[in-house]
């Protein structure tokens, strides 16, 4: 209402200056370019031709029209409305009256200063080099974390276990803002489950990485944005949220804008019980003995708490100067109960003997990150600056377990890890002319993880060191590179993105148990190219080549065993090498009528690849009484595999209640390889479909629905079944949508379960695991000064709410 009081009041005053001039009446009708609803309160301004001064102006009426007395001249007429880009129409000669017709504008959410808008819905920007997914309000994943939010974005998927894979590959790499981060921590899989799903602002997939970014991860990247406002004064959410199995957890973010200070803060705390279980049936075999068989069955109760805060300030030096300094601290604890009962059947499938082992685990993880960041714009560009990051980080994770087996203490196990990260990073961008841009810098990350782990068994009832397994692993890894790359645009139809980045990798391998130390020194160079061509309007093409490394983790390389049962260990390989690929993704963009439809097929080759392999290590263990043959799976450079695949999102929003879209990915992976005389070559064929359909019901409640299929897959010793889930959600904005309630329903039909058969030279065993059971959410969400986006963001017109921009 001020803004219209003192609308009215300028035209007033501008009106009677104006008194004595030849005046001419302009007129018009301001709409939402997307769904073409009228904007009340537009301002329409006429400004000077030759002063560049505001002359006269006004504002539009409800239903988006305007009438305005100008005086007759030649002016520059500009249309604004919040939150929206600015139209103008230069030049313009008015001497007599004037229709200037419907104007149409296109939301800018970069611009707002006033309201934060609230995403309906997910968008997606596709560039050179990445495809931005803008995270809206997807129910099915309110209440959740950012494992669910990536397992809602086309390409990426999430396993049982929550690992996360870029098209069916899971090595990639996670940052949060562009850099490596303390809120993925030791254990990225924990970390993501930690963080609330409403602190996401947007998901880069960047499948074809450009040189600015790490060669490290052969799938790609996955780049989280955090939310943070710009907006003056007071603004920010609060989402709590309760669910069965127990969960409950409070997140919210906020931020204070004053002069050249902006205020912010990032906090959550949550509480999880996730009850799971696995079955393992195992038969034995030889060709002297009679064949055994084993049944085991464990059951998981684990609880989780987790607290993470990233508080911050930004200081606006100047017009063209800022720096941002920011403390993550990230404090989380878990108890998990394991259970573990091992029944052995003789050939005639009469029980043996029954072993039960209990393992309760507790682990506790704290980390503290501090960053710096120094922003400086030349001439007032943005796009020709220097960024300057510093970033420190260490992490501390101890687990510790009291093992019993058949009533008895039979072991205490602890792991303690200590990490120090350090990250020197500097970017320049330089614009060169109006379609051209050149970028360079520099990468450094310096690591140290020391992990201390200890095995100490009952003899008699008191618990004795096991030198044998016991030992203390320090591992370092130095990084440093440097990139350069150029992109242009060519007749506003072909563009191009060509870079070239160095890294240096030191590592170093202390064993400080046995006074072992390995190094190792390698530099690869890792060129991009990515080239993009527009068809038409709504029709383009985009083709990627990168290559990529893949680093051994300080786990793959340590030779001291770590047991995940009596009968199963882990074991590290010092001389695993690095891996690495080269990948060809040409992609195709097609927006027809009310869908848009977005597809690549690519192809990887990768070298030195890391195989997992499960082998009988000759010794046995005792369990029950019987000797039982000891299973070692470890890592090894297997020769090459060739990945091919396809993928294609489809969506279709056929009115404004209604918005389907679906994914679909298919990859055939091809393995060769021998390993000491064993041939380990594998083809697989695997795919997953995800279907998303949200629809408002009356009374606007709205109504999402997910399937997802992952189809079978198999390797050298494992095959696996396919996996169908559902997600169910329901949601109601409240209080003029100040305030949002919804519930929501994971794994409907309790079907999200691994099943696989292990097949080798002395065993086969077949299994069922299940990370998490069937899940119900109730999330409350309250915004203040901020307001739900009633209007689709932009493109919505085309179906897909695609914003396609081939600047890189």
């Amino acid at each position: 209402m001020k803004l219209k009081l003192l609308s009215l009041g300028f035209m007033l005053f501008m009106g009677i200056i104006g008194l004595a001039q030849n005046e001419v009446t302009i007129s018009g009708t301001v709409i939402d370019a997307d769904d073409k609803a009228p904007l009340e309160y537009a301002t329409v301004s006429f400004f000077s031709k030759t002063e560049n001064k505001i002359i006269t102006g006004g504002i539009t009426d409800n239903k988006g029209a305007f009438k305005i007395e100008v005086p007759s001249g030649t002016y520059n007429v500009s249309v604004e409305y919040l939150s929206y880009k600015t139209k103008t129409y230069e030049d313009r000669t008015l001497s007599t009256d004037m229709n200037l017709g419907t104007v149409s504008l296109a939301l800018n959410l970069e611009a707002l200063d006033a309201v934060e808008v609230v995403a309906e819905k997910t968008t997606v920007e596709i560039k050179l080099d990445k495809k931005i997914y803008n995270v809206g309000r997807d129910l099915t994943v309110r209440g959740g974390t950012v494992s669910d939010v990536l397992d809602n974005v086309p390409s990426v998927s999430v396993d049982v276990e929550g690992n996360v894979a870029l098209r069916g590959n899971e090595n990639v790499r996670i940052l949060i803002n562009g850099k490596p981060s303390g809120l993925v921590g030791l254990n990225s899989t924990d970390a993501l489950r930690q963080l609330p799903a409403e602190s996401i602002e947007r998901v880069e997939v960047i499948t074809s990485p450009s040189a600015r970014y790490d060669a490290e991860g052969t799938a790609g990247i996955l780049n989280i944005i955090l939310r943070r406002s710009k907006l003056q004064g007071l603004n920010g959410a609060v989402t709590l949220n309760a669910g069965d199995p127990t969960q409950a957890g409070v997140s919210g973010n906020i931020n204070y804008r004053t002069g050249d200070f902006n205020f912010f803060n990032t906090s959550g705390y949550r509480y999880r019980e996730s009850p799971g279980n696995a079955t393992t049936k195992t038969e034995f075999f030889n060709d002297d003995d009679p064949n055994t068989f084993f049944n085991e069955f464990r059951t998981f109760d684990r609880k989780s708490r987790g607290f993470n805060t990233n508080v911050g300030v930004e200081w606006y030096v100047n017009e063209t100067s800022s720096i941002t300094a920011s403390f993550l601290y990230r404090d989380s604890d878990q108890n998990n109960d394991n259970s573990n009962v091992i029944r052995e059947f003789d050939s005639n499938r009469n029980l043996i003997n029954e072993s039960i082992r209990l393992d309760p685990e507790e682990e506790t993880d704290i980390t503290r990150q501090y960053s710096f960041n120094y922003d400086k714009q030349f001439g007032g560009d943005s796009q020709h600056r220097l960024t300057f990051d510093f970033q420190y980080e260490d992490n501390g994770e101890v687990e510790q377990s009291l093992i019993a087996q058949d009533g008895d203490a039979a072991e205490r196990v602890r792991t303690a890890e200590t990490q120090d990260e350090v990250l020197l990073q500097m970017d320049y961008t330089r614009p060169i002319g109006e379609q051209s841009n050149f970028e360079f810098g520099y990468r450094g990350t310096f690591e140290e993880l020391d992990t201390d782990y200890t095995l100490e068994f009952n003899e008699n009832g008191t618990f004795v060191l096991d030198t044998d397994q016991s030992n203390n692993l320090v591992f370092r890894q130095y990084v440093n590179a440097v990139y350069s790359q150029f992109g242009s645009k060519i007749k506003d139809k072909f563009s191009y993105l060509l870079g070239l980045r160095m890294e240096s990798t030191r590592i170093t391998i202390d064993q400080v148990t046995t006074g072992s130390l390995d190094r190792k020194n390698y530099t690869g160079l890792f060129p991009t190219v990515n080239l993009g061509y527009e068809i038409s309007e709504k029709q383009s093409i985009t083709l990627g080549y990168n290559r990529r490394i893949r680093r051994p983790r300080s786990r793959f390389i340590n030779t001291f065993p770590s047991r995940s049962s009596a009968t199963n260990l882990f074991q590290g390989n010092p001389d695993l090498d690095p891996s690495y690929s080269n990948t060809v993704d040409l992609g195709y963009l097609n927006r027809f009528g009310k869908m848009t439809l977005n597809s690549s097929i690519y192809y990887t080759r990768a070298t030195d690849v890391f195989t997992f392999v499960s082998l009988d290590t000759g010794d046995t263990a005792i369990v029950g009484g019987t000797e039982v043959p000891i299973i070692r799976r470890s890592p090894i450079n297997l020769a090459t595999n060739d990945r091919y695949g396809f993928e294609f999102t489809l969506t279709y929003r056929p009115s404004k209640k209604w918005n389907v879209n679906g994914n679909l990915n298919l990859f055939k992976s091809v393995t060769e390889g021998f390993f000491e005389g064993t041939d380990f070559g594998a083809e697989n064929f695997s795919w997953f479909a995800r279907i998303n359909n949200k629809y408002t019901l009356p009374g606007s409640i709205d109504w999402q629905t997910r399937l997802f299929y992952r189809g079978p897959s198999e390797d050298a010793q494992t095959v696996r079944e396919g996996i169908f889930s559902m997600d169910l959600a329901f949601s109601k904005d409240l209080l003029k949508d100040k305030a949002s309630l919804a519930v929501n329903v994971s794994d409907v039909f309790n079907s999200r379960k691994r099943k696989f058969t292990s097949t080798t030279p002395t065993f086969i065993a077949d299994g069922e695991f299940q990370f998490r059971q069937r899940s119900f959410n109730l999330t409350f969400t309250y915004r203040f000064n901020q307001q739900k986006q009633r209007q689709q963001q932009n493109g919505g017109r085309n179906g897909g709410g695609d914003d396609f921009d081939f600047s890189g």
